[in-house]
């Protein structure tokens, strides 16, 4: 598939309440989100608010990556009002940090620990962050280069993360300790 094809298939699966990425040259299929999940992004959503009022953490939006790929992150931070008057497909440029939390599913691997921080640093995305609930853990992938993120700090929920340039966010982790399998 070329990626000028994907816009139309994943917006016609959506309304029919499926969600389709394009990552790596892979057609994928994200699975629905549960309960923690939705916790978690809205934790994450509360602490850049109160810590970064000039920016928004934007659920399940549209990205652009420089691979020709189309992903769907769980959050993408970007500064207030970035999108208005756009369509559905962000550009990176617009992107401070993308966020995924990972999913049970069998791709969960794959996709979130593999394939994404990959297409997130090629694109040059400054932030990722992984909130990896099957680990009880944290990553901050950061310093985008060459394709890979040269910086990568995993630390245990409970610890006191912090989101580098241009993000300059503090995140006390242990209450994602509630959201762990």
């Amino acid at each position: 598939m070329r990626p000028e094809q994907f816009p139309p298939i994943a917006e016609a699966a959506e309304r029919r309440g499926v969600v389709l990425e394009f990552v790596a040259g892979r057609l994928g299929v994200r699975p629905p989100a549960d309960g923690d999940h939705g916790e978690i992004l809205m934790w994450l959503l509360e602490r850049c608010l109160e810590h970064r009022p000039d920016l928004r953490l934007y659920p399940a939006r549209w990205l652009r990556l420089s691979c020709g790929g189309l992903a769907r992150p769980d959050g993408l931070l970007a500064r207030r009002r970035a999108f208005v008057g756009k369509g559905a497909w962000a550009d990176p440029e617009d992107a401070v940090m993308v966020v995924e939390a990972t999913s049970s599913d069998a791709d969960a691997d794959r996709r979130d620990r593999v394939e994404k921080p990959k297409a997130y640093a090629e694109t040059g995305i400054p932030v990722f962050l992984l909130v990896d609930r099957d680990a009880g853990s944290v990553s901050v992938h950061s310093e985008p280069e060459d394709g890979r993120y040269r910086s990568v700090v995993t630390l245990a929920y409970g610890h006191v993360v912090e989101l580098p340039e241009p993000v300059n966010v503090t995140l006390d982790t242990e209450e994602l300790k509630e959201f762990s399998r």
